[in-house]
């Protein structure tokens, strides 16, 4: 596909953004489009946040379990960028009217305190890189009309991410095996999604590498500070206003929000 449509776009994305208002799925009007267009895509709908004072301070990984690979019909993750205007802390409240379409994840957070270079990182480097993690929720949220989403779609939409909100507590991982973390995620007081981090690459650490490496191929690095989405613990959760969610992942803590 060519540079201006791809622009155009990434463009009509930032407006559905702006106006909470989703559009049409991009695959069933440009059926060719590939991962690299989408990518392409997804860095016009950034830049344009960028220009309007928003300041990238992390990744997001997406598409990290079988389950998700299958349906989209994948045999790897996706990345998107995390801005500053995306965050929430514990307990705040999300008002609904900001978000389209929005879903609740569960999530292990990290924090880095080096940077990550690949190609060639591996899972040791990603611990000696990591200051602590996070139990934390992302709140995806798809501008595309009804989730009516194939891989590029999701892609070219920033890795379908909304906003995330970070827990209060930051844990050393060295001794912890984050494939055995155990997540159980309550609505309005009810258990409604459980999972573990096996559910994420087999560990959220590989998925860290997969981001490392990834963005490295593409002369990206991952920087000090940063903060890092490894994916999903379990299935998502639809929010409306009203609901309060909590979960709790084991030796890792707990993180809640609200919607209003």
């Amino acid at each position: 596909m060519d540079t201006a449509t791809l622009d155009a776009l990434g463009d009509e994305l930032y407006e559905a953004l702006r106006a909470r208002r989703p559009i049409p799925p991009l695959t069933s009007r440009h059926p060719g489009m590939s991962l690299a267009d989408a990518y392409h895509v997804q860095q016009r709908m950034i830049a344009r946040r960028i220009e309007k004072g928003e300041r990238v301070i992390g990744s997001k990984i997406g598409v990290t379990s079988k389950a998700v690979m299958n349906m989209l019909g994948v045999g790897q993750p996706d990345f998107g960028y995390l801005l500053d205007g995306m965050v929430y802390n514990e307990g705040e409240s999300i008002a609904i009217d900001t978000l389209i379409q929005p879903k609740a994840e569960g999530e292990i957070a990290f924090l880095l305190k080096h940077d990550l270079q690949g190609p060639g990182v591996t899972a040791a480097d990603v611990l000696a890189a990591t200051e602590g993690v996070m139990a934390c929720f992302e709140i995806v949220d798809s501008r595309i009309e009804n989730w009516q989403i194939k891989i590029q779609d999701t892609v070219a939409d920033n890795a379908s991410c909304g906003v995330f909100v970070l827990g209060d507590q930051l844990v050393d991982i060295r001794d912890l095996d984050l494939s055995l973390c155990g997540m159980a995620m309550e609505k309005n007081g009810d258990v409604v999604v459980t999972g573990a981090g096996a559910a994420t690459m087999a560990s959220p650490i590989n998925a860290v590498v997969w981001l490392a490496n990834t963005l490295g191929s593409l002369g990206i690095s991952l920087k000090a500070g940063d903060i890092v989405l490894s994916g999903a613990l379990g299935a998502m959760v639809p929010v409306a206003a009203g609901d309060n969610l909590r979960i709790a992942i084991g030796e890792i803590g707990g993180c809640s929000v609200r919607f209003v």
